[in-house]
């Protein structure tokens, strides 16, 4: 009534083309108001809730969802006529269609068909609640879901609640910038499977991160006995492992702006130190990989965050991640040093250009990633 009072008002005013009263300017902005909050009110909280159920029988769940969401994706014209059963009852199956295609399990690397057992209104909450099971009697270990469930709203968001038997063991928030998720199930299997995502997340971080690799062979471009290098790479080992684990745990988390220069740089050094070492300096390269494994230590960190550390399985995830990175490694140094060792020994005029040129190379690429970094 206030509304259409003030509107009134502000009609007559602006038919006698004045607007001096600061009554009528102060209705035109409550008016503005009133009409925005209308307009807010008419779409409900964007939020939908997930929740899984693993027991010994399998997995379960329910999905709520505003009728209003639901409405728009079916078009119907009004959301509150799907709390009446019949209605909803005759909408049934393009509703578990919509459900079905946006809602997606993977269950230890395989899809995971699901079925609708009930679908009901909720009327005191205007949603609805579609309850399922998983169509096999499945108890996984690495459970992978992705729900975007209403991508026509950016600010959609999905409550998902994942219970082990009556216990609440994780909860997350996805949304159309993040609509997937992983969970380890509490299980023997569950412990099996963060061993070998977390193995196989390292491995695969060393093959695809040049300037870790590079770092490396920067440092083995000298050469040396078996007993060096293995020192060398277990001191580099040591560096990363310590921040690894306390970047992975909070404990210390500089900023990616700083690190990202820092591992750069930690590159053009050891090409330096290579052409020093060349003109007769001490070769220091297992002090070189101790100090700058603790850089490089934090950019490991920042990719195992972006996995996601389960909960419940800190210590297997960081003790797999690191056994990850350390079989990448190894699988480097017995490359580039088996590769070396047979051009020595073949080629003694190739073997002494290696190292001036290999570090020009790194010192080369260390700069570039420098300023491209900073």
């Amino acid at each position: 009534m206030i509304a259409n009072a003030c509107a009134a008002r502000l009609s007559r005013t602006i038919r006698r083309g004045s607007m001096k009263s600061r009554r009528t300017i102060a209705c035109a902005i409550l008016l503005l108001v009133l009409g925005s909050a209308r307009a807010v009110l008419a779409h409900p909280a964007p939020f939908s809730y997930l929740d899984l159920r693993l027991a010994p029988s399998g997995l379960a769940g329910t999905v709520v969802l505003h009728d209003f969401d639901v409405a728009h994706e079916l078009s119907i014209a009004t959301p509150d006529s799907l709390m009446d059963p019949a209605i909803l009852a005759r909408h049934a199956a393009a509703i578990e269609a919509l459900v079905t295609a946006r809602f997606v399990l993977t269950a230890d690397g395989r899809d995971l068909a699901w079925v609708v057992t009930d679908l009901r209104p909720l009327a005191d909450r205007s949603a609805i609640q579609l309850s399922w099971r998983a169509a096999q009697p499945i108890v996984p270990g690495k459970l992978e879901l992705r729900a975007a469930l209403f991508p026509y709203d950016p600010n959609h968001q999905t409550f998902v609640n994942f219970y082990e038997g009556d216990a609440l063991t994780r909860q997350e928030i996805l949304d159309v910038r993040r609509p997937e998720v992983v969970f380890y199930t509490g299980t023997r299997q569950g412990a099996v499977a963060v061993f070998t995502s977390f193995t196989a997340s390292g491995i695969r971080h060393i093959a695809i991160g040049p300037d870790h690799i590079l770092f490396i062979v920067g440092l083995l471009l000298l050469g040396g006995s078996v007993p060096r290098l293995l020192g060398i790479v277990s001191a580099f080992t040591v560096g990363h492992s310590i921040t690894l684990s306390l970047a992975a745990l909070g404990i210390v988390t500089p900023p990616a702006r700083i690190i990202e220069p820092a591992i750069a740089l930690s590159i053009v050094y050891v090409g330096a130190d290579n052409l020093l070492s060349g003109a007769g300096a001490r070769d220091v390269r297992a002090w070189i990989a101790l100090f700058f494994g603790l850089v490089h230590g934090f950019g490991f960190a920042s990719v195992l965050r972006e996995t996601g550390l389960p909960p419940r399985a800190l210590g297997i995830s960081l003790f797999s991640f690191n056994l990850g990175v350390e079989i990448g490694q190894a699988v480097i140094v017995v490359i580039v040093a088996s590769a070396l060792g047979i051009i020595r020994a073949r080629h003694p005029g190739v073997a002494r250009r290696i190292v001036p040129v290999g570090s020009a190379v790194v010192i080369a690429a260390g700069v570039y990633w420098f300023i491209q970094r900073v």
